[in-house]
Formats: structure tokens, sequence, C-alpha cells
């Protein structure tokens, strides 16, 4: 599957943001769909997932209360509401997939996903 991350930008702390990840090339309900991010000089973080149906959600303690991870399997696509965001969320967001079936725990492990998209970069300003 193919995936195209948008929605990023220069916000303020305290707004608010939607990111969208648009799946192609495979049958998006067969994946489960994960958001990583990367600030500079750091490893890529598990910021949030949700399983192929949207039947179990993962978020990242640093996110939890405001963060909100859906997908439209109709549309092929997810999305990751940030709302009050902060400085400290400043990094390049991915969105990921990986297989229905691939064995791996919930909520996985970022190498479990296989399929990433280009990243898209959100800047919050203190």
């Amino acid at each position: 599957v193919q995936l195209q991350a948008s929605g990023g930008g220069l916000v303020q702390a305290g707004d608010s943001l939607r990111l969208s990840c648009a799946a192609s090339g495979r049958t998006f309900s067969s994946y489960d769909m994960g958001w990583f991010r990367q600030a500079p000089g750091q490893e890529r973080e598990f910021v949030s997932a949700i399983s192929w149906s949207g039947g179990r959600i993962y978020y990242a303690d640093s996110v939890k209360g405001r963060f909100t991870i859906s997908r439209d399997n109709a549309k092929n696509t997810g999305y990751l509401q940030m709302n009050s965001l902060k400085s400290e969320d400043t990094a390049v967001y991915y969105c990921a997939a990986r297989p229905l079936l691939s064995g791996s725990k919930w909520p996985g492990v970022l190498a479990d996903f296989g399929s990433w998209g280009q990243g898209t970069l959100v800047t919050v300003s203190s």
C-alpha cells in the first residue's frame, strides 16, 4: 500500500491541526495504521495507532487526551486530529501501515510497519 501524508503546517501553541494519510494500491482496510513523528536529532517516536476496523486504538502518553486518530476505510484515508498543540509536538509526522495478518502484537513497534508515507512537517511556535 502506498501512503501520502498531508496537513502539516506552522501553528501556534494551543492551536489544532488535522493530518491526513491517503492510501492507494491495496485494500486500506487490510492494514492497521499508525502515526509516528521525528523531531530533529531525535529517534522516530510512535504516536498513535488504529486497527484495521478502528476497534483498537493506541496513544503515546505524550499525546493522550490531545490527539485523536481515526480512519475512513471507504475513503482509504486515515486521520490524526491534533489539539492543544505544544512546541514539543514539532516534528515531521509520518503515517505508516502494517498488514492485518502481520502476526505482530498490538500496537506493535516501528519495525512492524512496512509501508510509510513521505512525512509532513508540523511546527508549533510557542
